[in-house]
């Protein structure tokens, strides 16, 4: 399909069935009953990709969001262990759920990201199915408003799994019109020119080495300087659910995991600027002091995405130097 006929579709298919302006009436403080996910919410066009089900306020700027992890997936890992790229989006998630949801911002400006870090239990790894469903509390705080709405704020998240806590995350994000979003991102702002700006994916980096079994997964290439390319695939129907003007957040996330090709216990990031689909990106990997506690087990490594000779995201992530055995699902991280 080209490609002005898919963001018009994705346009049109988000907007669907949205409410007004006004948003959803409960607002920011304590909701009744729970209240059902609608794909558009959560900035998702295909309605399978909506991990999040439930949500509702349980207090001033406090909610419970109830999510639910699919039975079987062509990207995550599911069955016995959390998916660290799993809980990135459920988490991910939440943010545009509870801006249009619970504090009315409209559908069509944007939402920023600026840091994200998650921290996963050692009941996460523990080799026993809990089921689907994964229950969120949520606090929102550090919020500061333009008017009557964010301008940014801050989550944390509490994730449980079968009743037991199995992560903690942590996120903060700014929030822009549609026009202010257009004028500072310029000659970038047309998703549509910038998908047809990107040059073809390069080929994957061997599968071993990154946690993937399937060469469309792989989000790094080959050698390039003192790293490897980022592998920018527009057409992957995971990480573009629909057209962007950027390479997407999670996609940025999903490198520093395979980069350190371990299984990834803890991350804390940084989007320091967008990368952009018209320039090389190269994926640079550097170690850091031992882990938490000495434990011998674990190393941590600094992640770098490095676009025209500036770093446009870092992470620091904490893994374990074998991967965990899978056991179900494609990711073998």
């Amino acid at each position: 399909m080209p490609v002005c006929n898919e963001l018009d579709r994705a346009r049109d298919e988000l907007d669907r069935g949205r409410p007004g302006d006004a948003g959803h009436p409960g607002g920011p403080g304590t909701d009744g009953g729970a209240v059902p996910v609608e794909p558009w919410q959560v900035h998702k066009l295909h309605a399978d990709e909506v991990y999040l089900t439930h949500w509702r306020g349980t207090g001033p700027d406090a909610f419970h969001i109830r999510a639910r992890r699919p039975d079987r997936h062509p990207l995550y890992r599911v069955g016995a262990e959390l998916d660290p790229l799993l809980l990135c989006e459920t988490v991910r998630q939440v943010f545009p759920l509870l801006c249009h949801a619970a504090y009315d911002v409209p559908l069509g400006h944007q939402l920023i990201w600026e840091r994200f870090r998650y921290d996963l239990h050692d009941a996460a790894f523990a080799g026993a199915d809990r089921g689907p469903v994964l229950d969120l509390e949520v606090r929102c705080f550090d919020l500061s408003y333009r008017g009557k709405r964010p301008a940014a704020l801050s989550l944390r998240a509490d994730v449980g799994w079968g009743g037991v806590r199995v992560a903690t995350a942590e996120t903060r994000f700014t929030v822009q019109s549609r026009a202010v979003y257009q004028r500072l991102r310029g000659a970038h702002a047309d998703a549509e020119e910038a998908i047809a700006s990107a040059e073809p994916a390069p080929a994957p980096a061997p599968y071993t080495r990154t946690g993937r079994d399937r060469a469309a997964d792989v989000v790094l290439a080959g050698p390039a300087g003192d790293g490897r390319l980022l592998r920018v695939d527009p057409g992957h129907p995971i990480y573009f659910d629909h057209p962007v003007d950027h390479v997407p957040g999670m996609l940025l996330l999903e490198a520093a995991h395979q980069a350190v090709g371990g299984a990834v216990r803890s991350l804390d990031c940084t989007f320091r600027r967008y990368v952009e689909f018209d320039a090389p990106c190269t994926v640079v990997t550097a170690p850091l002091d031992s882990g938490p506690d000495g434990d011998p087990e674990r190393t941590r490594t600094r992640v770098t995405a490095v676009q025209d000779g500036e770093a446009r995201f870092t992470a620091d992530v904490v893994s374990c130097s074998a991967p965990v055995p899978q056991e179900s699902g494609r990711a073998a991280r």
